[in-house]
């Protein structure tokens, strides 16, 4: 009986040096993404009025861990029996990634107004027309959210292809939960970055103090960092549009030749794919107008 007891446990903690070994693995591999994921989710946070930004991004962070409840099983069933899905459904991520990455550029050099989130809180005016705007924003987020951890768990499912089922299902699931806790936790303390500021302004017993100083870097930061995230959030999602594609078509990686960078080759890859389904919606929108006429 004790003999048997020592047995389970034996084969536990084997599937578990297992599980953690290929964690790693698995870790190292969706570092890049996992990047992508931070500076696009980020951009799509940030903006809000401050007693809301907790709120809303509690409401992000709800809607990326359900993403994941539906991600998970989903995939484990279509990588077990019907593979090609998978392609198709990051091929048609990629394509929505690529076009919002399109779509902030156009607007970056063809600029709109209410295109910016300033205009759009400029926009509103009721307690109501807030609300709506911060829906339809986190609506958003949680869509690019769905594409990204797509993503997140077919790299992480390439890791332990051909692992037992069991192992598979701990290795994915601990990857897909790091992401969630660990992209928005620090989105998290970016957005506050200003809060934390004035905190420690007010703390300071005198205006020339290490607090005091650190207060007013951190307050006049945020903005910055901010406009940063905006700008990598683009790049961001031509990357990963891009890679999406040189990975899943043969016919793409073959045409870029070996001496091109692979960023740069993804990026001018994601950037083609993306203004392509810009130009698609638009001619779509403007079709569709002249119908409603």
């Amino acid at each position: 009986m004790a003999s048997g007891i020592f047995a389970i446990l034996d084969d536990i903690a084997a599937l578990m040096d297992d599980v953690a070994t290929m964690s790693k693995v698995a870790a190292k591999k969706t570092a890049g993404i996992l990047g992508d994921d931070l500076a696009v989710n980020a951009e799509k946070a940030s903006g809000f009025v401050s007693s809301r930004e907790i709120p809303v991004l509690w409401a992000i962070t709800k809607g990326s861990l359900l993403n994941k409840l539906i991600i998970l099983p989903i995939a484990f069933l279509l990588s077990a029996f019907l593979p090609i899905a998978i392609t198709i459904i990051l091929l048609l991520g990629g394509c929505y990634l690529g076009f919002e990455g399109a779509e902030k550029i156009f607007h970056y050099f063809v600029p709109h107004h209410g295109d910016s989130k300033k205009e759009e809180l400029k926009q509103v005016e009721t307690k109501e027309e807030i609300l709506a705007l911060e829906k339809e924003r986190v609506k958003s987020a949680i869509l690019t959210d769905f594409i990204l951890s797509v993503e997140i768990v077919i790299i992480t499912l390439g890791t332990v292809v051909g692992e037992p089922i069991l192992e598979q299902i701990i290795v994915v699931s601990i990857i897909a939960i790091l992401a969630t806790i660990g992209v928005y936790g620090i989105v998290a303390l970016i957005v506050r970055m200003d809060e934390a500021g004035y905190a420690l302004i007010e703390s300071s017993d005198k205006e020339s103090g290490l607090k005091f100083n650190l207060g007013k870097f951190l307050v006049a930061a945020l903005p910055k960092v901010i406009e940063g995230l905006t700008f990598i959030g683009t790049i961001a999602l031509m990357l990963v549009s891009g890679g999406i594609f040189v990975h899943n078509i043969e016919f793409i990686h073959h045409l870029i030749p070996e001496a091109i960078p692979s960023i740069i080759a993804e990026f001018v890859v994601g950037l083609i794919f993306g203004f392509a389904c810009l130009l698609i919606v638009k001619l779509f929108m403007r079709i569709k107008q002249s119908f409603s006429k």
